[in-house]
C-alpha cells in the first residue's frame, strides 16, 4: 500500500472488526490516516502539525473509535461515514493534574466584574495586575495557575467502550465514554486486614489486558495485578511477580494464558486461574546483542554475547541456550577461535576475557589481559588459528598468540594514523600467509586509506627481534603497505586474487578495486574502483566474506542481507533478517563450512540463524569441501589445545593483579585471624566489591620499560641539551631586554624574535584554509536561506492578491487583521459568470411570466404598505438564511430557501454563496484600508505636533518624554521582507579592495569638506551685520540680557544723579523683560496643554474607530460562518436527498419484482404458479455462530463487520444455487420453466440485498447529517456566547472608563439605555419550524408524487434569538425533522389548554400523595413492631446460650476476688523490679569493657602517628639518594646512547640496499613462477579450488 507519508509511519493499529487499519505518520505530515487493507486505499486522513504519538488503538466493540495519546495528552477519534466519505472528528480527553486533581480551567481574559459594589473597584484580569499588554495580555497565565497534566504510558478498552489508563505519576484512571473525562480510581482497602499496604496506588504501569475476572496490569516493579473496578474504586490481587519490568500483557485467543514480556525481553505464559502454572518461554538478555560466532567446527554450538557483559551458549539446530556466563563488565566484541574452542571477548575498558567452552555446559573464564585503556573495536582470529588480532579505538592493532599453550601471549602492535573504520583478516591457505586489512578515513583528505601488512611466523619463533622497545613491530617484517582510495568507504574485504570490495559511504555502491602493486608510505597515488555496483541498501552497511572466499555479503541497517557472487558480484539470495526500525544488523558471521549464518540487530535484542534452503550443489559442494579441508589441518591443534584448557586454572581478580596498598592486604590477613572465618570459596560478586587493584596496560609496561632504559642510556645527553636550552633561552631574553631599550627606529619587529618561521607560516595557511572554509559553508548556508526566503515569499506574499496585515489601537491592545485573499483563478470566474447569466436570464423571464400571468392589484392600502416593508426587512434575512446583505454581500441573486429544489439549483447557490463571501471579505478590507490610511494620517499629524511639542520643551527646559505614534511590524509586514542595517548585530566584512575605495572616498570627502569652509563673503557680512540670521525671533530677543549700566563697577556712594538715573532705568528694564519673559512662559505652557490634549483626542478618536472596525470584523466572521455552514449542510441535505430518492426507487422496483410474478409465469397451470411463489419466498436459513457460554472472552460477541456481512451474503447465495438444482423443481415442471424461475428468484434475492444495504447507507447518511446539524447550533450558540460576552466586557469597561469623569451619571445613562435598546430589538424575530415528512410509497405513481414532495420541501436557515426555540426532547441541540410551519394563535391556543389541564393534574397528584402519606407511615410502624419483636427473642437466646468460661466460674466461687487479683498484681511488680536491678548491674559491666577498649585504641593511634613521621623522613633520604646516583652517571650514558644510535643507522642502511635487491629478485622469481604455473596450469587444477 502506497502511504502519503514522506519519511516513515510512527504508529499502526488494526481494527478487532472489518479490515481497517490506522497508521500515524512521523515527521514532517504527522498524519493520523484511516485504511482499507483489503482495498489498499486510504478511507481518510488528519493531520496534527507538531503532534508525536506514542501509541494508538481500536476500541473493540466499535471500530469507529480510536484513541490516540502521547505523554501530555490523550485524543478520541470518531470516524464518521457518509456513504463513500469518510470524516475524522477528535475529542480531547480532559486529563487530572500531576497531583491527581482536575484541573480547573476558567477563562482570564473575560472577567465578569460585579458593578454593583465597586467599592473595591473593578475585577481586573490577571494579565492587567501584571501590567502586560499586546499578545502576552492574552496568552499570560500566573505561575501558580499552570497546572501540569499527567503523562500517560498504556491504555486499555472495556466492553462498555470505557478506557483504563496508566500513568507515570502512579496513577489509575478511567475515560468514561460519555463525558470525555479522565477520573482517577483508588485503591479500596480490604476490611480483613487493617495494616495492609496500598502498593498498588503508586505503581506506573506499562501494559494492560481486560479479562471477564477484571483488569490485568504490571508495571516498572515487576508484579502482574488483577484490578477489580467498582466506581472510583478498585480491589487489587498479585497474580505474578517477577524481576523485571513488566512491558507487555496479552491473552491467548481463548482467553486462559496471559503472555508476559518484561523489558529485558523475557517471556512469561501463565494461567491466571492457577498461579501455580508459570512457563518462562524466554529468557532474554539484559542488552543488545553485539557479536554472534560458531564453535569450531561450527555445526552444533555458537557464542553470543550482549553489551552488558552477558555470554550465551546456544545450541545451533533449535536454538536452545545451554549455558550462561556473565562477566560484569561492558563488552564491545567477540570471537571465536577456530583452533581451540575458547572464545576472546574484549570489553570497553580495554580488557580480553579468554573463555574455555571445552565444555559448554560450563562456561568459565581462564585468561585476562589488559592491552590498553581504550575500548577494544575489532576481534578476529586468522583461518589458521595461530593470530589474535585485536584493534582499539586509539588506532592500535595488537597481534596475540591465539594458542592457549603459550597463554595468550601479546606479540606485538601496529600504529596506525587515524581511526579505524573497519578491520579484516585475509589468510593464504597455499602460501601460509596471513594478511590484515585495516580501513581508515582520514578527514584532511576525505578519502578512504587502506593499510595492509603481513604476519609471518618469525613473529612467533623469534619475537624480540621483530618489534621494538616498546612492543611495536617493525614495518619491514610485517610489510606494511597504505593505498589511497577514490571514495569513503564504511567496510572493505579482500579475496584471494588481490581483489578488493569497499562499500561507499556517501552513495550505495560496492566498488571493487585492484591491489597489485607494492607501495610505500612515499608514495600514495590515489586507486581508482575497477567497477562500482549499486546496492540496495540503505544506511550504514557492512561486507563480510565467507571463509571460502567465493560469497560476498552484505549487511546494513534496513535489516536486509544480500549475498552476492563474489566473481561477478550477482545476488545469490536477499533475506529480512531485522527490522529497520531497529536499525538493522549490527553483526554477521559464516560458519566454517558455509552452511549457517548468524546475525545480531542493533536494537531489536534478536539473534538470527540463517541456513541455506535452496542453491546450486556446486557451490554448496566448494564451501563444505574448504570446511572439511580447513578443519582437518586443524583438527590435531584443536586437540592439543583444549587438552590445556582444560588443565588451566580458572581465572580470578586475586590471581591476575595484585593490590596496591599492602597495608590493606595486611589489615585483612589480620582480620581473617582474628574473626577465623575461612573465605576460601568466597563468591564473586565478594571479590567484584573488593578494593579495585592496580593492573598496568600491556602497551603502558611496555612504554615504562623503554622510557627507563632510555632515560639510563640517554642521561648524560639530556642534561647537556638541558643546559644548552636553558642558555640559549637566557640569551634571547637578554637581546629582547636590549631590543625594548633601543630607540624606536632601530627595535626590531616581535616576529624578528621566532625561531621557528616555518610553523608560523604553516599555522598562518592552515588558519586561512580554514577561514575560507567556514566562509564557503556560510555562503552556503546563505544560499540556501535565500532560497527557502524566495519561496517562501513566493507562495505567502508574491501570490496574494490582499497582502494580511493588521492595525492596532493608540492606547490599548486591540488589534484587528483583515483578511488575505488570492486571485481568482479562471476556473473560478468563467464559473461565476456562467452562473451571473443564468440568474439574469432567470429574472428576465419570471418578470415575464408575472406580467402575463399574475395578477397585480393597484390598489394598496397605506397601513399594508408601511407594515409590508416593515416585515419584508425582517424576513428578507431569515429567508435568505444570512445577514451578509448587511456586510457588502448581495443576495439579490439568491434563490429563495424555499425554492431551491434541482441540483443544478443547488450548485449555483453554493458558488452565489462563495461570491458572497469574497464580497464580504473584500468590503471589510475596502474599509480596513481607509483605517489604514486614517492611523497613517494621524501618524503624520502626531509628529508634527510633536515637533512643535518638543520646541517647547526645549524653551521651558522641561524633561517630559514624548509620546510617539509608530507602526508596528504586523501594521507593516513588508518590513519583514527587508533587512536594515540596524537589524545587524555583526560587523561588517570588508574586502581589500572595499578597504582601498573606502579609504579613497573617506580622502575626497575630507577634501570636499576643507573647500567648503573656505572664506565666503556673503556668509561672513551676514554673520557681523545681523548676527548671522534674516529675521530676529521674539524668543531670541527674550533671551537676551540686558547690559548693567558703567555705574554698576563704582560704590554707591560715589554715585551722581546720572549715575542714579541710569540704574533706575536698568532695573525698569529688568522689570519689564522679567514680565514679558513670564507671559511667554505661559503662552508656551497653555500651547503645549493645548498641542497634548489635542493628540490624546484624535488618537482616542482613532481607538473607537478601530473598535468599531473590529466589531464590524466580529460580525463578518459571523456571517462568513453562517454561509460556510449552510453550505455544508446543504451538501450533505443533497446527498442524504439523492440516496433517500434512490432507496425509494429500488423498494418500489423490489416490490414490483414481486406483485409481477404471476404476470410473469402467467402461461404456467394455477397450481405449479402458486408452488413456485412459495418456491418465490422461501429463502435459505442463515448460519448459525455457535455461542461459548463458558467463554472468557469479555468483550463476547462483537457487532458485525463488512468481512461478516460478505459472508452472510456469500452463505445466502450458495442456499440459493442449491436450491436451484433441478431436483427441487415442482413434479411435471419444464426445465425451461425453472430455468427461467431460478433467475427470476435470484433477481429477486439481489434486489432485497440491494434495498437492505441502501437502507444501512441510507441511516448512516442521515445520521452524518444530524451530526453536521447538530455541530452548526453548537457554534452558532458558541457565537452567541462570544457576543453576549464582548458586549458585557465593552460596556463595563466604558464604564470604568467614564467613572473617572465629572459626566459619569449622564454618559453611563446613556450607554446602559442603548445598550438595552439594542437588545430589545434583537429579540424581536419571528418563530418558525419546517415539516419533513416522508412515506414509503406503494406504486410509480405515488413514487412520483412523493418525488414531487420531496422538491418542495426543502431545508430552509432562520435566525433565532438564543431562548426562542421551544422543542420537547432531552437534546441540547433540537430536531426539526416532524416540524411544521404554523401559526402563532394555534401554539397560544394549545398552550392555554394545556395549562388547565396541567392544574387538573397537579391537583390530583397532590390527592393522591397525601393517601400515599398515610399508607407509608403505618406500613413503617408494622415493620418496627416486628423488628422490637426480634430483637427480644434474640436477647432471650443469648442468654440460654451464655457459656460459663474458667473466669466466670472463679468470679463466682471465689469470694474475695478483688484482693485476690491485687495479690498476683503485687508478684508480678516484684518479679518486674528484680529483673531491672540484674539489667542495670549488666550494663555497668559492659560500660567497664568499652573503656578499656577506647584506652587501648588511643595508644595504637599515638604509636600509629609516630611510625608515619619516621616513613616521611624515609621517603626523604631515598628521593635524595636517587637524585644523586642519576646525577653521576649522565654523562657516560649519553656517549653510549649516541654510539648506538648511529651503529643502528649504518645497520639500517644497510638492510634497506639489501632489501631493494631482494625485493627485485623477487619480483623476478614470482614472474618466472607465473610462467611457469600457466604452463602447467591443468595440473594445479583442484589445489587452485581450494
Amino acid at each position: 500500500m502506497d502511504g502519503q507519508a514522506s519519511l516513515d509511519y510512527a504508529v499502526l493499529a488494526f481494527s478487532y472488526t472489518g479490515p481497517y487499519l490506522a497508521s500515524y505518520s512521523s515527521l514532517p505530515e504527522f498524519s493520523l490516516s484511516i485504511w482499507n487493507w483489503h482495498k489498499k486505499v486510504v478511507l481518510c486522513s488528519q493531520s496534527q502539525p507538531g503532534v508525536e504519538i506514542t501509541a494508538m488503538g481500536f476500541n473493540p466493540m466499535n471500530w469507529h473509535q480510536l484513541c490516540l495519546y502521547n505523554e501530555n495528552s490523550v485524543t478520541i477519534w470518531h470516524i464518521e461515514r457518509n456513504n463513500e466519505e469518510h470524516v475524522l472528528k477528535s475529542k480531547p480527553v480532559k486529563l487530572p493534574a500531576e497531583d491527581g486533581f482536575l484541573l480547573n480551567e476558567h477563562n482570564d481574559f473575560f472577567t465578569h466584574p460585579n458593578i454593583q459594589d465597586p467599592y473595591f473597584g473593578p475585577v481586573l484580569p490577571s494579565s492587567a495586575i501584571a501590567g502586560l499588554v499586546g499578545d502576552e495580555a492574552v496568552t499570560f497565565r500566573p505561575k501558580d495557575d499552570i497546572q501540569l497534566p499527567v503523562h500517560t504510558t498504556v491504555h486499555c478498552w472495556t466492553p462498555t467502550s470505557d478506557l483504563f489508563m496508566g500513568t507515570e505519576e502512579g496513577y489509575f484512571l478511567k475515560i468514561a465514554a460519555d463525558s470525555f473525562k479522565a477520573n482517577v480510581l483508588h485503591q479500596k482497602s480490604s476490611s480483613d486486614s487493617k495494616d495492609e499496604r496500598m502498593e498498588a496506588q503508586n505503581v506506573v504501569l506499562l501494559s494492560m489486558a481486560f479479562h471477564k475476572d477484571g483488569l490485568y496490569a504490571a508495571g516498572d516493579d515487576g508484579v502482574v495485578r488483577c484490578y477489580k473496578v467498582k466506581g472510583n474504586a478498585f480491589l487489587v490481587e498479585d497474580c505474578l511477580e517477577v524481576e523485571e519490568p513488566i512491558t507487555t500483557l496479552n491473552f491467548s485467543p481463548d482467553y486462559v494464558y496471559l503472555l508476559v514480556e518484561t523489558a529485558k525481553g523475557s517471556l512469561f505464559a501463565f494461567n491466571p486461574n492457577d498461579y501455580e502454572d508459570v512457563i518462562q518461554l524466554l529468557n532474554a538478555s539484559e542488552g543488545q546483542f553485539l557479536r554472534a560466532d560458531f564453535l569450531v567446527p561450527g555445526s552444533q554450538h555458537c557464542v553470543s554475547v550482549a553489551e552488558t557483559g552477558e555470554l550465551h551458549v546456544w545450541r545451533v539446530d533449535d536454538g536452545t541456550c545451554i549455558s550462561k556466563l556473565c562477566l560484569h563488565t561492558m563488552v564491545t566484541t567477540m570471537c571465536c577461535s577456530l583452533s581451540s574452542h575458547s572464545v576472546a571477548v574484549g570489553s570497553k575498558k580495554g580488557h580480553v576475557y579468554f573463555i574455555d567452552l571445552c565444555t559448554v555446559e560450563t562456561p568459565r573464564v581462564i585468561h585476562r589481559v589488559l592491552l590498553s585503556e581504550s575500548p577494544l573495536q575489532f576481534m578476529h582470529y586468522e583461518q589458521s588459528g595461530q593470530f589474535l588480532i585485536a584493534a582499539t579505538a586509539e588506532a592500535y592493532i595488537f597481534i596475540l598468540d591465539a594458542l592457549p599453550t603459550k597463554l595468550f601471549q601479546v606479540l606485538g602492535y601496529v600504529a596506525l594514523a587515524s581511526e579505524i573504520v573497519d578491520l579484516t583478516v585475509f589468510y593464504d591457505v597455499e602460501k601460509e600467509l596471513t594478511e590484515v586489512m585495516a580501513l581508515l578515513c582520514p578527514p584532511e583528505i576525505k578519502r578512504a586509506r587502506v593499510e595492509i601488512f603481513n604476519l609471518p611466523s618469525s613473529i612467533v619463533s623469534d619475537n624480540e627481534d621483530c618489534i621494538n622497545e616498546r612492543g611495536m613491530l617493525n614495518d619491514i617484517i610485517i610489510q606494511k603497505r597504505t593505498y589511497d582510495l577514490d571514495y569513503p568507504l564504511t567496510s572493505v574485504v579482500k579475496r584471494k586474487d588481490h581483489t578488493v570490495y569497499g562499500y561507499a559511504s556517501q552513495a550505495p555502491f560496492i566498488c571493487k578495486y585492484q591491489f597489485t602493486s607494492k607501495l610505500t608510505w612515499k608514495d600514495l597515488p590515489v586507486t581508482v574502483s575497477e567497477r562500482r555496483i549499486p546496492s540496495k541498501q540503505f544506511g550504514h552497511a557492512v561486507l563480510r566474506m565467507s571463509p571460502h572466499g567465493k560469497w560476498l555479503a552484505s549487511i546494513a541497517e534496513s535489516g536486509l542481507l544480500y549475498i552476492h557472487d563474489a566473481g561477478n558480484l550477482d545476488v545469490l539470495t536477499r533475506e529480512h533478517c531485522h527490522s529497520y526500525h531497529g536499525r538493522g544488523i549490527r553483526s554477521l558471521a559464516f560458519s566454517l563450512d558455509g552452511q549457517s549464518m548468524l546475525a545480531t540487530g542493533v536494537q531489536d535484542g534478536t539473534l538470527v540463524c540463517l541456513k541455506w534452503k535452496k542453491i546450486g550443489e556446486r557451490k554448496l559442494k566448494d564451501a563444505t569441501d574448504f570446511g572439511s579441508y580447513l578443519l582437518n589441518n586443524l583438527n590435531t591443534r584443536i586437540t592439543r589445545e583444549n587438552n590445556c584448557l582444560k588443565r588451566m586454572l580458572e581465572w580470578a581478580m586475586a590471581s591476575g593483579v595484585g593490590y596496591d596498598s599492602s597495608a590493606e592486604s595486611s589489615s585483612q590477613l589480620s582480620f581473617k585471624k582474628s574473626s577465623g572465618i575461612e573465605l576460601a570459596e568466597e563468591d564473586e560478586y565478594f571479590k567484584l566489591t573488593q578494593g579495585r587493584p592496580v593492573e598496568e596496560t600491556w602497551l603502558d609496561g611496555k612504554v615504562q620499560k623503554a622510557i627507563r632504559e632510555e632515560t639510563m642510556k640517554f642521561a648524560s645527553q639530556k642534561k647537556v641539551l638541558k643546559d644548552r636550552i636553558k642558555e640559549l633561552r637566557k640569551k634571547i631574553q637578554d637581546m629582547m631586554f636590549d631590543n625594548a631599550n633601543a630607540p624606536k627606529i632601530e627595535q626590531l619587529e616581535q616576529q624578528e624574535f621566532n625561531l621557528d618561521i616555518e610553523e608560523q607560516e604553516r599555522q598562518q595557511i592552515e588558519s586561512e584554509k580554514e577561514v575560507a572554509r567556514v566562509r564557503k559553508d556560510i555562503e552556503m548556508e546563505n544560499l540556501a536561506n535565500c532560497f527557502l526566503r524566495e519561496v517562501i515569499k513566493a507562495e505567502c506574499w508574491d501570490s496574494m492578491a490582499v497582502k494580511g496585515r493588521s492595525i492596532k489601537t493608540f492606547h490599548t491592545t486591540l488589534e484587528v487583521q483583515n483578511y488575505p485573499m488570492k486571485e481568482r483563478t479562471a476556473e473560478e470566474k468563467i464559473m461565476l459568470e456562467r452562473v451571473l447569466y443564468t440568474k439574469k436570464i432567470e429574472a428576465v423571464d419570471a418578470k415575464l411570466r408575472k406580467q402575463i400571468v399574475e395578477f397585480q392589484s393597484s390598489v394598496v392600502e397605506g397601513e399594508k404598505a408601511e407594515e409590508g416593508e416593515k416585515q419584508e426587512e425582517e424576513e428578507v434575512h431569515s429567508l435568505m438564511g444570512s445577514l451578509s446583505s448587511k456586510y457588502g454581500g448581495d443576495t439579490s441573486l439568491l434563490y429563495p430557501q424555499l425554492e431551491v429544489h434541482t441540483r443544478e439549483e443547488k450548485i449555483c447557490q453554493i458558488i452565489l454563496l462563495r461570491d458572497i463571501i469574497y464580497q464580504v471579505k473584500m468590503t471589510f478590507n475596502k474599509e480596513f484600508d481607509a483605517v489604514t490610511r486614517l492611523k497613517e494620517q494621524e501618524i503624520s499629524r502626531v509628529n508634527e505636533r510633536n515637533v512643535r511639542i518638543s520646541e517647547i520643551l526645549q524653551q521651558l527646559e522641561l524633561q517630559e518624554k514624548i509620546w510617539v505614534a509608530t507602526l508596528s511590524d504586523n501594521e507593516k509586514p513588508e518590513q519583514a521582507l527587508i533587512v536594515s542595517e540596524s537589524e545587524i548585530k555583526a560587523k561588517e566584512y570588508l574586502t581589500p579592495v572595499q578597504k582601498a575605495k573606502q579609504k579613497i572616498m573617506a580622502k575626497v570627502e575630507h577634501r570636499r569638506r576643507l573647500i567648503a569652509q573656505r572664506e565666503n563673503a556673503r556668509e561672513r557680512g551676514l554673520m557681523d551685520m545681523m548676527g548671522g540670521v534674516l529675521e530676529v525671533k521674539k524668543e531670541d530677543i527674550l533671551k537676551l540680557e540686558i547690559p548693567l549700566p558703567p555705574c554698576a563697577s563704582k560704590p554707591e556712594e560715589l554715585w551722581n544723579e546720572e549715575d542714579i538715573k541710569m540704574y533706575k532705568e536698568y532695573e525698569k528694564k529688568v522689570k519689564e523683560l522679567h514680565e514679558e519673559r513670564e507671559k511667554h512662559r505661559k503662552m508656551l505652557e497653555t500651547e503645549l496643554r493645548k498641542l497634548q490634549s489635542s493628540v490624546q483626542e484624535t488618537t482616542q478618536a482613532f481607538d473607537e474607530i478601530v473598535n468599531r472596525l473590529f466589531e464590524k470584523k466580529v460580525r463578518s466572521e459571523m456571517v462568513i460562518n453562517q454561509i460556510t455552514s449552510l453550505e455544508a449542510v446543504k451538501t450533505s441535505r443533497a446527498e442524504v436527498d439523492a440516496a433517500r430518492e434512490a432507496y425509494d426507487i429500488l423498494t418500489a422496483e423490489d416490490k414490483l419484482l414481486e406483485r409481477g410474478f404471476r404476470k410473469e409465469f402467467s402461461d404456467l397451470p394455477t397450481h405449479h404458479i402458486d408452488q413456485l411463489f412459495k418456491l418465490y419466498k422461501r429463502r435459505p436459513r442463515p448460519p448459525r455462530t455457535k455461542v461459548h457460554v463458558d467463554t472468557l472472552n469479555p468483550y463476547g460477541d462483537r457487532p458485525g463487520s463488512a468481512k461478516a456481512h460478505q459472508d452472510a451474503l456469500a452463505h445466502l447465495m450458495k442456499g440459493i444455487d442449491d436450491m436451484d438444482e433441478p431436483e427441487n423443481r415442482p413434479e411435471g415442471l419444464d426445465l425451461a420453466s425453472w430455468e427461467h424461475f431460478c433467475l427470476t428468484r435470484r433477481t429477486k434475492v439481489e434486489s432485497e440485498q440491494m434495498v437492505k444495504q441502501k437502507a444501512l447507507t441510507l441511516a448512516e447518511m442521515q445520521t452524518f447529517l444530524q451530526k453536521r446539524i447538530e455541530e452548526d447550533e453548537k457554534i452558532r450558540k458558541d457565537i452567541d456566547q462570544i457576543f453576549t460576552e464582548l458586549n458585557v466586557q465593552v460596556c463595563f469597561f466604558l464604564f470604568m472608563f467614564l467613572f473617572t469623569h465629572r459626566n459619569i451619571v449622564k454618559l453611563g445613562y446613556k450607554i446602559c439605555c442603548t445598550t438595552s435598546v439594542g437588545q430589545l430589538n434583537n429579540r424581536s424575530a419571528e418563530k418558525s419550524v419546517i415539516k419533513l415528512f416522508y412515506k414509503n410509497s406503494q406504486n410509480f405513481t405515488l413514487l412520483r408524487e412523493q418525488k414531487m414532495r420531496y422538491q418542495l420541501d426543502l431545508m430552509v436557515q432562520f435566525l433565532f434569538k438564543q431562548g426562542q426555540v421551544e422543542l420537547e426532547g432531552t437534546n441540547l441541540i433540537p430536531d426539526y425533522t416532524d416540524a411544521i410551519l404554523i401559526n402563532r394563535s394555534i401554539v397560544e391556543e394549545l398552550n392555554s389548554t394545556i395549562r388547565a389541564q396541567g392544574e387538573k393534574k397537579v391537583a390530583s397528584m397532590v390527592e393522591s400523595k397525601d393517601f400515599r402519606k398515610g399508607i407509608f407511615q403505618l406500613e413503617w410502624e408494622h415493620k418496627k413492631m416486628q423488628m422490637q419483636v426480634e430483637d427480644l427473642n434474640q436477647r432471650a437466646r443469648d442468654i440460654q446460650k451464655l457459656s460459663v468460661t474458667k473466669d466466670r466460674q472463679l468470679f463466682l466461687q471465689v469470694i474475695n476476688y478483688d484482693s485476690r487479683m491485687n495479690h498476683e498484681v503485687s508478684i508480678m511488680e516484684a518479679t518486674l523490679n528484680f529483673l531491672e536491678k540484674v539489667h542495670k548491674k549488666n550494663m555497668k559491666q559492659r560500660e567497664e569493657v568499652i573503656k578499656e577498649l577506647q584506652k587501648l585504641i588511643h595508644l595504637k593511634n599515638i604509636a600509629n602517628q609516630k611510625l608515619s613521621k619516621a616513613l616521611q623522613e624515609m621517603l626523604v633520604v631515598v628521593s635524595e639518594r636517587r637524585h644523586i646516583h642519576e646525577a653521576t652517571d649522565s654523562e657516560q650514558l649519553n656517549q653510549k646512547i649516541a654510539k648506538e644510535h648511529y651503529e643502528d643507522i649504518v645497520q639500517r642502511q644497510q638492510l634497506v640496499d639489501l632489501a631493494k635487491a631482494q625485493a627485485q629478485e623477487l619480483s623476478i622469481l614470482q614472474a618466472e613462477v607465473e610462467r611457469l604455473r600457466m604452463r602447467t596450469f591443468p595440473a594445479f587444477f583442484d589445489v587452485h579450488e581450494f
